[in-house]
């Protein structure tokens, strides 16, 4: 018997048997956006992400300095810190921090989780605005272990506040990676924050909450890729193709043939730009895409609107704190403006801005 003939056979069942497990585990309604990290040949590490919103979620990149002074912007008893690293950010409305990395090599991504409850805030511990989440840990930390180690002790209370021009309260879970490869997921499940912490933790979407994520990873890891994967733009079905071909691609020894193979992946489960789906009225068009090269500390951008790609090289970039001089690439509307290549030099300096708060 031919062996696609055997594949077939041995699958079907499986795929019939899987299907409910996967139609239960997997909401009805969600939000799209993809994270995976990508370990190549040596000390190659790359993490992407897709952001999709339906509407111009209005992001520049931004370039801060170590020594800023920081509030947690939730009211009197805001957390306060001061960044021990200089990153570059991508942000949302420029009111918040959704993606970056910093100058170790640590990447932080925000995603959408609808099932996301946080503790009520009563202003009795320090408090951190939902918008500046993923900024306190580029700020402060190195490595996904001391970030872990830290968020462990509950240094602060997250306080969440309406999406800009919406009326729905933004839910979110933070994604961590670090130039060894290390990554970690955290969420607020049930009010009470839940730390997701291993290498192996590659990818990760928006609905359902991670553990249940897991569960669906491993049923397609026992389908196996190369007999069916799904394809339509729900975040189940995004995971289960991220998680496939991250580790399908070759561990490339050329960093640029890996930083290719890495944006191949991300833009198969990017969702169609303009895309209107009735049943599914959170799943959005894709607007951008980064690519963070934490080896050579190279952060890359794609718009879905222009044809070019670009990128920041933070080796090149001065983050003392003798500077002091925060940076703004003005991305214009819809991320539309034309950058090309090597785009370092063209920050400005700019005020920065104030995170959503109270």
């Amino acid at each position: 018997m031919p062996r696609c003939a055997l594949s077939r056979r041995v699958a079907a069942p499986a795929l019939a048997a899987g299907l409910a497990l996967v139609t239960a585990l997997a909401p009805t309604i969600s939000a799209a956006c993809t994270r995976f990290v990508y370990l190549g040949a040596g000390e190659t590490v790359l993490t992407a992400r897709s952001m999709d919103w339906r509407t111009d979620v209005a992001t520049n990149l931004w370039i801060f300095p170590r020594g800023m002074e920081r509030s947690g912007e939730a009211g009197p008893n805001s957390i306060r810190w001061t960044s021990k690293y200089g990153s570059v950010i991508a942000s949302g409305y420029d009111i918040s921090t959704t993606d970056g990395m910093n100058e170790a090599g640590l990447v932080a991504n925000v995603l959408w989780l609808a099932e996301s409850e946080y503790p009520a805030y009563k202003g009795e511990s320090p408090g951190l605005t939902i918008a500046a989440w993923a900024q306190y840990v580029l700020d402060n930390f190195a490595t996904v272990s001391e970030a872990v180690a830290a968020l462990e002790k509950n240094p602060f209370t997250i306080v969440t506040d309406a999406v800009p021009g919406e009326d729905r309260l933004a839910t979110l879970h933070l994604s961590l990676s670090d130039a060894s490869g290390d990554s970690a997921i955290v969420e607020y499940i049930d009010g009470k924050q839940v730390i997701h912490h291993s290498r192996s933790y590659q990818v990760m979407t928006n609905s359902p909450v991670f553990e249940r994520q897991l569960a669906l990873d491993d049923y397609w890891q026992q389908i196996g890729g190369t007999v069916f994967l799904p394809g339509t733009n729900r975040a189940a079905d995004r995971f289960a193709r991220a998680s496939f071909y991250v580790n399908a691609i070759p561990k490339f020894d050329k960093p640029n043939l890996a930083v290719a193979g890495v944006f191949s992946i991300i833009r198969n489960v990017s969702v169609p730009y303009g895309i209107s789906t009735p049943d599914e009225p959170n799943i959005s068009s894709t607007r951008w895409r980064t690519v963070s090269d934490q080896a050579r500390k190279l952060y890359f951008f794609e718009s879905a609107l222009t044809p070019n790609t670009f990128w920041v090289d933070l080796k090149s970039v001065d983050f003392s704190e003798e500077s002091g001089q925060v940076m703004k690439l003005d991305l214009g509307p819809d991320q539309s403006r034309i950058y090309s290549g090597d785009a370092t030099d063209k920050f400005v300096p700019a005020k920065p801005f104030r995170f959503l708060g109270r």
